[in-house]
């Protein structure tokens, strides 16, 4: 039985006291037994947190007590086992990073779809539909059709979109992310360079996989998320995929099945990128993490407990 109820959770605001917000919050995450990270900036608020139903709804509370925050939605899943070792809330300068400071999506936005209404967007052959995320995640799952943007971080997204879309030819463009909060930086992106009819999936896959049965998808394989679980699946589920701890990306059972592979030190993605020193560092980890479990304690985890205590 899921022990763990994770929530996603963005939105854009004019915080300019951002700064401020951060010790209290931290501080009810660790009272409430809340793991996860959550990033504060001038343009808003975004993070991942997980734990019970109480701890969980006294977090969301928290934030929703700030006026600017009243409105805030996220979307829930599950988790078996603790998705997240830490509790963090860092600032920075943007909550998702572009690297674009004109774009501003509290100013103006793309048109949000809803996930009942996706399939039909992304079935008209004069719409350009692009996957708004990073390639390892793109090649773990996509909706049939997306273009893959080929970058490794977000800060890319910008280059590829100069180099391969032309607003006088590209006519209807629809984007998505994981949980919409990318899009909503993509989509602000595209309108400042002049595109008009420009569409986002509202709330993301992760929605789209909660609302749209599986004999009805568009959806071809699974969503990459940033814990524990690694992925999701419909009915948002936990998927089937383990990850690399030497380069974060998931791992498939050909993956597994090849002699590059390492349990905790390396997979065929980043065996030829790794030092001897690296790997000496990463086996060394694994090591130290099975005598964790053997012991019935949490090598990573440790920093989070004590946190806890304090």
């Amino acid at each position: 039985m899921p022990s763990y109820i994770v929530a996603a959770l963005y939105k854009f605001a004019h915080l300019p006291d951002y700064a401020d917000l951060r010790d209290p919050l931290l501080n009810c995450m660790l009272r409430h037994k809340v793991v996860g990270s959550i990033l504060l900036a001038e343009e808003g608020i975004n993070g991942t947190i997980a734990g019970n139903r109480k701890g969980l709804d006294a977090v969301l509370a928290h934030i929703k007590s700030d006026p600017r925050f009243s409105n805030l939605a996220h979307k829930e899943s599950t988790a078996t086992e603790v998705p997240f070792y830490r509790t963090k809330v860092k600032l920075k300068k943007e909550i998702v990073t572009m690297g674009m400071p004109q774009v501003n999506p509290n100013q103006k936005v793309g048109t949000y779809v809803k996930p009942e209404n996706w399939n039909e967007l992304i079935s008209d052959p004069d719409v350009i539909v692009i996957d708004t995320r990073n390639d390892y995640e793109y090649e773990l799952g996509t909706f049939e059709g997306a273009l893959n943007p080929d970058i490794k971080t977000f800060r890319e997204f910008p280059r590829y979109i100069q180099a391969n879309l032309d607003k006088n030819k590209h006519k209807k463009v629809a984007m998505f992310c994981t949980g919409g909060i990318r899009c909503e930086k993509s989509t602000s992106y595209l309108r400042t360079l002049g595109f008009e009819d420009v569409y986002h999936l509202e709330g993301g896959i992760l929605k789209y996989l909660e609302k749209i049965p599986a004999e009805k998808s568009l959806w071809s394989g699974e969503c990459f998320v940033f814990d524990n679980r690694v992925s999701l699946i419909h009915d948002l589920d936990e998927g089937h995929r383990e990850i690399c701890h030497g380069c974060r990306h998931a791992l498939s059972k050909q993956d597994k099945k090849s002699p590059e592979y390492e349990l905790g030190v390396s997979c065929p993605k980043c065996f030829d990128k790794q030092t001897s020193k690296q790997r000496q560092a990463y086996r060394e980890r694994q090591h130290q993490m099975e005598l964790a479990e053997q012991r019935g304690t949490i090598h990573i985890g440790a920093p989070q407990k004590n946190s806890i205590q304090a």
